[in-house]
């Protein structure tokens, strides 16, 4: 009886959290119209291969099932008309070491690149090309109506990732 409570309250939460996650069908299509969002990734997806999985495998809590979740931290991508900004893990093969140990991860910020939205039968696809980032190639954004989303990047010395998140308005900074 006990188990059962338990799993009822587990299930309880598991909705509550995904309905508060969630942005209904206007103030979606407002913030892509308006190109000024922040996408929020919940769980990252290396390119599948069987040493990430390894790796995975052997982590506290991991799995080798290639997901990596995120919650409770901060990794985001906000997009606005005059700027991209990542900040993004990264997990998997890089082809090219990088010197700085602060450029782990996907970092940057791009006032250059190009920028399509198209819409699709039940949400948008939008693709991002940096000019003026080193190493990110494009990074292509596929949002649902309700605000559920999946972004895939594509670097130039590593293998590709994908990341699902939501994406919301983004705050307002204090001044």
């Amino acid at each position: 009886m006990k188990t059962i409570k338990n799993m009822l309250v587990f299930a309880a939460l598991l909705i509550t959290t995904q309905l508060s996650a969630q942005t209904d069908k206007e103030t979606t299509l407002k913030i892509i119209n308006a190109q000024h969002y922040v996408f929020n990734a919940s769980s990252a997806m290396p390119m599948a291969n069987m040493d990430v999985n390894k790796v995975l495998s052997r982590m506290p809590g991991g799995s080798s099932s290639g997901v990596i979740q995120l919650t409770g931290s901060q990794y985001q991508l906000q997009v606005s008309k005059d700027s991209v900004e990542a900040y993004l893990p990264y997990y998997g093969r890089a082809y090219t070491a990088t010197m700085n140990p602060d450029d782990s991860g996907i970092k940057f910020k791009s006032k250059d690149f190009k920028y399509k939205a198209e819409q699709k039968k039940k949400g948008w696809m939008i693709t991002i090309q940096p000019k003026d980032a080193k190493d990110v190639q494009s990074l292509t954004l596929n949002v649902s109506e309700n605000g559920y989303a999946t972004l895939n990047v594509n670097s130039n010395n590593r293998q590709p990732i994908s990341f699902n998140g939501t994406i919301s308005e983004p705050k307002e900074k204090k001044k």
